[in-house]
């Protein structure tokens, strides 16, 4: 995805050729666009442990993409009702609403139309064909605990708001609390509430890292997904939460530059698997993610914890669905050269047994979480492609690697699904901007 992340401020602040705009990617934190639909009973089943909730009904959904402005009609269009004239797997009779318009049926994400400078607004789309057009919805994640035990909720807190109501409809189908490689938690009782305790819906960590969109974020950790002042809060220095789990798909990954490295496998993990239809008129997606790690000052260790992000089926120019890593191919650890939330007694910047951190962001957004003292990323943004009216899974999960101590969290949110055609995966950088 083109890293054009403040893409629509920018053209609110310069105008647009033409009378029109389109914009591809919103700005980081936006909550600018998506489709309205006022939320309503889903239903909830557990099987073999797993807390499963699917959803047959219509929600909110977030997003950051803006309407071309193209009307209805077009050359060409027969105008038989039962004729899919723009082969977009829609007829008049299944409700299109302009059947010249491929990116133009019920299985569209409803986008903003964005008017340019020097001309009069165009006139709004309806993209989604539900009768009103640039219906932009509100937030779908306020108010949910931090301890709540519904997956769903889990994928609300990360703006994934609208529920998919069946094969020809996107938005969510399912979604599951997992372990790392997808397999089912512990079902003990005592182990099954230690993982539950490495998940948590939390309206910001600590009082420095705010979230990207909405009230809510989701964090996952080896330990507790928790700040210092929440209930059920255990020092990151070593939460045993006494039990294991196997290695996701095609992990270990050794870190670049760490020699002769036997990586261990994956202690108290927790992870959250979320199952999608993609909308029509949709190309890509993007998510915020921030991680923070007790490992810090340790480098190079076969004990380093990964936050983990997989995305199937996988991108065709991936060998395998791990979407979340570096430049140096690094996975999510102390290891990567995201690292950039930290100090050290010589610098910045840091120097840690040949690898070094520039440490530019100071330790401000470690203070009051437990982590201080130790390292993190601040916020990142992972963009990956996805094909159309296709179905798609993403999970996201931390573990400690090999023993019970020094736990790291990951922190998800902001949800959106792109526009633009891009085959790459990229996580970049995507600090907040600065307070007015």
């Amino acid at each position: 995805m083109k890293p054009w992340l403040n893409f629509l401020s920018f053209i609110t602040a310069a105008g647009c050729l033409g009378t029109a705009c389109t914009g591809n990617i919103g700005p980081a934190g936006g909550l600018d666009v998506g489709e309205g639909g006022a939320a309503s009973a889903s239903s909830t089943s557990s099987t073999g442990g797993i807390p499963t909730t699917t959803a047959e009904t219509t929600a909110d959904a977030t997003t950051v993409a803006t309407s071309a402005g193209v009307g209805a009609g077009g050359a060409g269009c027969s105008g038989s009702p039962d004729a899919d004239d723009d082969r977009d797997g829609f007829t008049e009779l299944d409700g299109d609403c302009d059947d010249c318009n491929a990116l133009i049926n019920p299985r569209a994400l409803e986008l903003p139309t964005v008017g340019g400078e020097g001309g009069a607004s165009p006139e709004p789309v309806d993209d989604d064909c539900d009768g009103i057009a640039d219906n932009v919805p509100e937030p779908c994640d306020d108010g949910i605990p931090l301890d709540d035990l519904d997956p769903l909720n889990a994928a609300r807190a990360v703006e994934l708001c609208k529920m998919s109501s069946g094969p020809d409809d996107w938005g969510v189908v399912s979604a599951a609390w997992v372990m790392v490689d997808g397999a089912p938690p512990p079902q003990e009782a005592e182990l099954l509430a230690n993982f539950h305790l490495g998940h948590g819906i939390l309206p910001k960590f600590g009082p420095n890292v705010p979230p990207r969109a909405g009230t809510r974020l989701l964090a996952l950790s080896s330990g507790t997904a928790r700040t210092q002042n929440d209930e059920g809060f255990e020092s990151p220095q070593g939460f045993d939460k006494k039990y294991e789990g196997d290695f996701p798909e095609d992990f270990p990954k050794d870190p670049r530059g760490c020699d002769d490295l036997v990586l261990a496998k994956p202690s108290d993990p927790t992870a959250v698997e979320i199952t999608l239809r993609v909308p029509s008129n949709v190309r890509g997606f993007a998510f915020n993610v921030n991680y923070v790690t007790f490992d810090w000052p340790v480098v190079c260790d076969s004990f380093n914890d990964y936050f983990v992000a997989f995305l199937s089926p996988r991108p065709a120019n991936l060998i395998d669905g791990h979407i979340l890593f570096d430049s140096e191919r690094n996975a999510m650890s102390v290891n990567s050269t995201f690292i950039d939330v930290c100090a050290c007694e010589s610098g910045p910047p840091c120097d840690l047994d040949g690898r070094v951190y520039a440490c530019t962001r100071g330790i401000r957004e470690l203070l009051g979480t437990g982590f201080e003292g130790r390292a993190g990323t601040s916020w990142l943004v992972t963009s990956a492609p996805v094909e159309p009216n296709t179905e798609i899974k993403i999970r996201w999960g931390a573990y400690d690697a090999g023993d019970h101590q020094l736990d790291s969290t990951g922190l998800v949110d902001n949800w959106r699904w792109l526009t633009d055609k891009d085959e790459s995966v990229i996580t970049l950088p995507d600090p907040p901007a600065p307070e007015p």
